[in-house]
């Protein structure tokens, strides 16, 4: 069972760079990150010129796209009329389901490592540029967290493409329900006590700021148990039970 879950997991990991969405994605991802890091050079305090900023700075650019690649994992079975064959080759679905979810899990990690050496490489070139000394100084905290943030949204992704199977339907809502739940929240005095509970982009902003205490933890839990739980739990039932034309 361990071996056929992990070659399936190969396999759906290949499955996301195999498309000229998927590529364009990837490459788009990092010229973000990288175009983040320039600017944080050019226009940054000495005291921000340091590999960890660059590191962090990138991680905000890469959480807006790398949702739509968990999202895209899913839907696209479905938009290019894939899923046929795919269980077909494995008809139990809910192993399909697992090893997409860890090929998002390998994604968060490769592309956090790939920010991590894109953001050690503008250190390098900031002494040379700059006035700022840099520094090759990052805690692991910070490297863990930042996984576990950008985790967070891709899984949510994921979670909304199994619910609607639908690419454009799936993108549109993990962008604007969010939004309208934040606006929300900000407008309404009734929503101020829920709000940092639900709000996902709330609760999940001080991972990427410093170490969270136990509340902020909990918040965290709980925004994911709605926009992440829910909408998985829904999607897994839909496509256990989806007749596959």
């Amino acid at each position: 069972m361990t071996a056929t879950l992990w070659r399936l997991s190969g396999v759906e990991t290949r499955k996301m760079i195999d498309t000229r969405a998927g590529v364009w994605l990837l490459g788009l991802i990092a010229l973000i990150g990288a175009g983040l890091a320039a600017v944080l050079m050019v226009v940054g305090d000495p005291g921000e010129q340091t590999m960890s900023e660059y590191f962090t700075f990138a991680q905000l650019g890469v959480a807006v796209l790398l949702p739509i690649l968990g999202i895209l994992i899913v839907t696209s079975e479905w938009s290019q009329r894939t899923a046929l064959t795919t269980f077909a080759l494995q008809p139990r679905r809910g192993w399909v389901i697992a090893a997409k979810a860890a090929a998002s899990v390998v994604l968060v990690v490769v592309t956090t490592a790939a920010m991590l050496g894109l953001a050690a490489l503008a250190n390098l070139i900031t002494p040379l540029v700059t006035d700022a000394p840099g520094s090759f100084s990052v805690e692991a905290g910070l490297i863990g967290r930042t996984i576990v943030f950008q985790l967070a949204g891709v899984l949510v992704g994921f979670a909304f493409g199994l619910a609607l199977l639908s690419s454009p339907l799936a993108i549109v809502l993990y962008f604007v329900l969010p939004t309208v739940w934040t606006v929300l929240g900000s407008v309404i005095s009734a929503l101020d006590s829920v709000a940092p509970w639900l709000d996902f982009s709330m609760t999940t902003a001080p991972l990427l700021e410093g170490s969270l205490d136990g509340e902020q933890w909990a918040q965290v839990g709980t925004s994911m148990a709605v926009w992440f739980v829910l909408p998985l739990v829904l999607g897994v039932i839909r496509v256990l039970r989806a007749e596959i034309k």
